[in-house]
């Protein structure tokens, strides 16, 4: 196995700026501003463009120039917004955020006329632009510009609600997520010492093999979100609110519409999904019936939902991790172990947790022009190998993107992002399973239900909750927190079963959850892993059918997610292509239950 530097732990910002105090930051902010109001002045007093198909070919070309070289915050707004994420809790870090935030926004406010009225351009002259073969490379971009104009408002009042949106909403989330992440409690470790950790440490231990470890990390992370819940209360209604005011100032009906909108998916087909996996969740209840039993006890708590079994508390170094993620995502393709190396090598990768840091893992990027950025909190846990796979996997999607797509097409809408994420991280899981003894395969086995149910059912069940949640509070104006407590219990226990037990204290597992701040977001955890699940079975059959893979991870946002499945052979607007994904969960869950009968362990 090929051995890679891991040496480097941390970002290497460089690309982006020279420190907090780089003096060309406001350079490069002037630059900015030049090249955003250079556009501005010479479109906005123009109508040819809304005419002319060859005019606003010059215009878009121009358009997406500027969004490729500088958008509106550039390497400062990227820069300082992961700065933010190692250090939640810097002051001056809030205070350079606010200032680009400021400085971007109004750039924004004084170009987004040009999107608006490019998508107001009446449907009687639509098709002659669509028809326009120079205009061809900005087909879909028009095409959505035009299906979404019915949900605009005048260019005033989106200015209107651009400015009050970090303060109605962004301002709130981040400081629960700061309350919650500043947290530090000294507990149990693994190794039998007593330590200060953060609060991600702590809900990190929740899983530990150890019962001691976990009831103790457990009753931390309780004490943690109960302290916050006052506060996570006041945030939730205020974002709620601010939701509420937006749709109904667009027309949109279903709280859930304006994701499917930006995510370009038709309502249909999430619904076909949601059905689909609740009709299954009798799959869910019996593995959690069937772990309980594996662990002899009654009923699991809530907490221990992920606890390993068997030999899974094997730790995994990051270099561990890193080589095992390397080798496998070579084999697949060559082109994606040599891009995960570069994450790995070049300072790409945020790896440890630390006190301030932000939770949980994302991957990062902006302008096309821009590095890709992953943020991890590894603690040495088989979760933790599987998250540098998925967040790699996004990353991966970013730079094939980039060597194919165009600036306005060098994004993934929700509806498509989780797909390279999960299929990534299912081989990796994969290999851990090659040439393993029959008891590490059944822990090997379990540990890849647990994350097929967490994928799908809990996130579908979060879903249902998000959904009541937002019609309730239309309803009745106000949730107090121990009225959201119920609600989500509700619908944990709905996918759970009885043989979860919905402990005291996990009624404000919501308090932390970032899912239900980025509103419907979590359904696409659900459909990735649904989708790759079919990606993976081709590649299996035919490896040839990579090509294909590379194909979709390559299209960004240049066709909407229906066509570019239907061009792999994959259906979504057919709810039995669903159902045959769930019912792949299904044959692994009976496989592990044959195995452990074998074994002699039920």
């Amino acid at each position: 196995m090929t051995k890679l530097n891991t040496s480097k732990t941390e970002w290497d910002l460089s690309p982006l700026g020279k420190g907090d105090d780089d003096k060309t930051f406001a350079e490069k902010r002037e630059a900015i501003r030049a090249a955003n109001y250079a556009f501005i002045n010479k479109w906005k007093d123009r109508d040819d463009y809304l005419k002319e198909p060859s005019v606003l070919k010059k215009a878009l070309d121009e358009y997406e120039a500027l969004e490729r070289n500088y958008g509106v915050s550039g390497d400062e707004g990227y820069y300082f917004s992961l700065r933010g994420a190692q250090d939640e809790d810097n002051t001056a870090l809030k205070a350079y955020e606010s200032k680009i935030h400021d400085f971007s926004l109004a750039i924004a406010n004084d170009i987004q006329f040009f999107g608006m009225r490019v998508a107001k351009i009446p449907a009687s002259e639509q098709k002659k632009f669509l028809q326009y073969q120079p205009l061809a490379s900005y087909w879909h971009y028009l095409e959505r510009a035009f299906a979404n104009a019915k949900y605009l408002l005048t260019e005033p009042e989106e200015k209107i609600l651009n400015l009050v949106s970090k303060p109605s909403y962004g301002n709130w989330v981040d400081m629960t997520s700061r309350f919650v992440n500043r947290e530090e409690r000294e507990t149990l470790d693994e190794d039998g010492t007593r330590a200060q950790k953060n609060f991600n440490e702590l809900l990190s231990l929740t899983s530990s093999i150890q019962k001691q470890v976990r009831d103790e990390a457990v009753a931390h992370v309780h004490d943690i979100m109960r302290a916050n819940a006052d506060v996570a209360e006041a945030e939730i209604n205020s974002i709620l609110e601010t939701e509420k005011v937006g749709n109904a100032l667009r027309g949109i009906k279903r709280p859930d519409e304006s994701r499917h909108v930006a995510d370009d998916i038709d309502t249909n087909v999430i619904d076909a999904l949601i059905k689909a996996v609740v009709s299954k969740f009798s799959v869910a209840k019996e593995y959690y019936a069937f772990k309980a039993r594996l662990m002899g006890v009654p009923r699991l708590a809530y907490h221990e939902r992920s606890v390993p079994y068997g030999s899974i508390e094997k730790t995994y170094t990051y270099e561990d991790a890193s080589e095992l993620v390397y080798d496998v995502f070579s084999n697949l393709d060559t082109e994606f172990g040599l891009i995960f190396k570069h994450f790995i090598e070049s300072g790409l990768a945020d790896v440890f947790p630390k006190k301030g840091k932000t939770g949980g893992a994302f991957c990062a990027h902006v302008l096309l022009s821009q590095p890709t950025y992953i943020l991890l909190n590894h603690t040495n846990k088989l979760r933790d190998v599987l998250t540098l796979a998925h967040e790699s996997g996004h990353g991966i999607n970013n730079e094939m993107m980039r060597k194919k797509q165009h600036a306005l097409y060098f994004d993934t809408p929700v509806s498509t992002a989780e797909v390279a994420s999960t299929f990534m991280e299912d081989f990796v899981l994969e290999r851990l399973m090659q040439d393993a003894t029959d008891e590490l395969r059944l822990s090997l086995m379990l540990a890849k239900l647990n994350d097929d149910v967490s994928t799908i059912f809990r996130q579908i069940a979060l879903y249902r909750f998000e959904q009541e949640l937002h019609a309730e509070y239309r309803e009745n104006g106000y949730f107090s927190k121990d009225d959201i407590g119920v609600l989500f219990q509700k619908h944990m226990s709905a996918y759970m079963g009885d043989a979860v037990e919905q402990s005291p204290g996990s009624e404000n597992w919501w308090v932390y959850w970032s899912h239900i701040r980025n509103f419907f977001y979590v359904y696409s955890y659900a459909s990735g892993l649904l989708i790759s699940k079919a990606m993976q079975a081709a590649v299996r059959k035919d490896k040839a059918f990579i090509g294909k893979v590379k194909e979709f991870l390559s299209s960004g946002t240049s066709d909407s997610p229906k066509n570019i499945f239907a061009k792999m052979g994959i259906d979504i607007t057919d709810e039995t292509f669903w159902e045959t994904g769930l019912g792949e969960v299904s044959r692994l869950l009976e496989e592990t239950k044959a195995l452990a009968k074998k074994l002699g362990k039920i």
